[in-house]
């Protein structure tokens, strides 16, 4: 009996003994103890993503993939082509269109056509009665040729022997047209300057708008002083910088325009203030030149030598 408990026992310690060297599984509380903690490199790695997905997508298109997108600068300038307008620009925009508006037009009236035969009375002016008295007043050079220049034609259907005007009337025409050719660089057409009392009989036969030709209110074109500028063919610019130049020297008493539509032109008559007079020249020498200046020294000798001759008797 006891034999065979000590051999029951020696193989017990035997079978503890293998078990031992064998190496057992780790249990599951050691397993816990002994599991370390990640790393920091680990929780790096793992945040990297994150921060990669919460960037801007603008981010992204500053820095364009190679041959996939344009370079930043075409970017822009095609991002500025496609900027919606703003109001500000937009009214921005719309200032020139102001600048440029065109005056009212410079009407016509009784009581200016009234002002106008008033002042030629004025200023002494007498109607041109036939084509004698015209040709007349041409030889007197009472009037003068329309000033034809590169800034101002005629028209062709303007008669010869009615292409004249007074001369104050030519100095306004050549102001007008040297200014209007500065600024459009193309002429003006005169399609009426001065007419005769018969000439203006016959014409209100076939133009119902044309002024009386006798009596107290008559056309100004029969004293010479008025001409017709056409408007046809005239641009919307032209015709605002024609108002704002004509404007000044009609409030100045200088001018009086009728703008006519009917016949499309500018009527216009210029008075003798348009141009100052000149001053007139003095025919007395001034005080401080004495008269025969030259001819002093030359005399002065010679009297000198017969007054001597006479003291000493020779």
């Amino acid at each position: 009996m006891t034999v065979c408990r000590n051999l029951l026992i020696a193989l017990a310690l035997a079978a503890l003994t293998l078990s031992s060297a064998n190496g057992s599984p780790a249990s599951p509380a050691t397993a816990q103890k002994t599991a370390s903690p990640p790393s920091p490199v680990h929780k790096k790695a793992q945040h990297k993503p994150v921060r990669a997905a919460a960037r801007p997508q603008s981010h992204a298109r500053i820095r364009p993939s190679k041959g996939k997108q344009p370079p930043a600068k075409t970017a822009i300038k095609t991002a500025s082509k496609s900027r919606p307008v703003s109001p500000k620009t937009a009214k921005a925009g719309s200032l020139p269109k102001a600048k440029t508006a065109v005056p009212p037009p410079l009407r016509g009236s009784r009581a200016s056509l009234a002002r106008q035969n008033a002042k030629s009375d004025a200023e002494g002016l007498e109607r041109i009665e036939d084509e004698e008295d015209l040709k007349d007043r041409i030889a007197r050079k009472l009037l003068v040729p329309v000033p034809v220049s590169s800034g101002l034609k005629v028209s062709a259907s303007l008669a010869q022997d009615r292409r004249y005007c007074r001369p104050w009337t030519a100095t306004f025409l050549n102001d007008l047209a040297r200014a209007h050719a500065a600024q459009f660089h193309r002429p003006l057409e005169v399609n009426s300057a001065v007419r005769t009392v018969a000439y203006q009989k016959r014409l209100l036969k076939t133009n119902g708008n044309a002024a009386a030709a006798e009596g107290g209110i008559v056309s100004p074109h029969v004293t010479g002083a008025t001409i017709d500028l056409s408007k046809q063919g005239i641009t919307r610019p032209e015709l605002g910088w024609m108002r704002r130049w004509l404007t000044p020297l009609q409030k100045a008493g200088k001018i009086d325009v009728e703008e006519e539509f009917q016949q499309a032109c500018f009527h216009i008559t210029v008075y003798k203030s348009y141009v100052p007079p000149k001053p007139a020249h003095r025919g007395v020498a001034p005080k401080s030149i004495p008269p025969r200046a030259t001819r002093q020294p030359h005399a002065a000798p010679r009297q000198q030598t017969q007054v001597a001759e006479m003291v000493s008797g020779g």
